[in-house]
């Protein structure tokens, strides 16, 4: 029997709502946003992690401690978005887990990416300088413009990389690193022909036009 592949699952509704992100895909989205947004090495335990969801979403910790463990197990850490950290002593229980200790985790380089498409993520400029700083973006042109583009349109810079990451998810790129323009280009085509076609236009309207553009977009939002 052909072993199921692990799939990344944060943008995944469900079929009758699909508007609505179903519970594994929130659970999903928590555990990265939580590695994201911490440093402490005993915040990042599995249960640690359980018990910050838990308690965000009104839950008990013990409830919820089986779906973290069999996402990062099983999918997570298989698909080298989140990677074994270290591990922390142990003072009480059984002497083998104490001598082992208790494993703690962080996100990898495409974890950070994948954290950047996740609208609740709160401290994007930082994860962003982060992930900014990967080797394997070999593009500088890319750095650059992203670098500008989070400074004066941030919600339009998110964008990029959730049409990025979903395409991972749909399997229609087979990794998420290294991050390449060309295939970016290839899933994004269609999506960004509109804003381009604004963004000619808008340059070459004259100063008053462009602020009577500007007023109508400002009653859509």
């Amino acid at each position: 029997m052909k072993t199921k592949s692990p799939k990344l699952s944060i943008f995944q509704t469900f079929k009758t709502k699909t508007h609505q992100l179903t519970g594994e895909a929130i659970r999903q989205r928590n555990i990265i946003i939580h590695l994201a947004q911490t440093n402490n090495s005993r915040s990042m335990t599995r249960t640690a992690i359980a018990q910050s969801i838990a308690e965000k979403n009104g839950l008990l910790w013990k409830n919820i401690y089986s779906g973290v463990f069999r996402d990062m197990d099983e999918i997570l850490i298989p698909l080298d978005i989140v990677i074994e950290a270290g591990r922390l002593p142990l003072k009480r229980g059984p002497k083998a887990l104490q001598e082992k200790g208790i494993p703690f985790y962080k996100l990898t380089k495409s974890g950070l990416l994948v954290a950047l498409s996740i609208d609740e993520l709160e401290n994007k400029k930082i994860v962003l300088d982060k992930f900014l700083s990967n080797p394997e973006i070999n593009e500088k042109e890319f750095v650059d413009v992203i670098k500008m583009l989070i400074k004066v349109s941030p919600k339009f810079t998110h964008l990029i990389f959730e049409i990025y990451v979903n395409a991972y998810c749909d399997g229609k790129l087979k990794s998420l690193l290294p991050f390449s323009i060309s295939e970016f280009y290839r899933i994004s085509k269609n999506t960004f022909a509109v804003q381009k076609e604004l963004l000619e236009g808008f340059h070459k309207l004259s100063k008053s036009s462009k602020v009577d553009v500007l007023n109508l977009f400002s009653k859509f939002t």
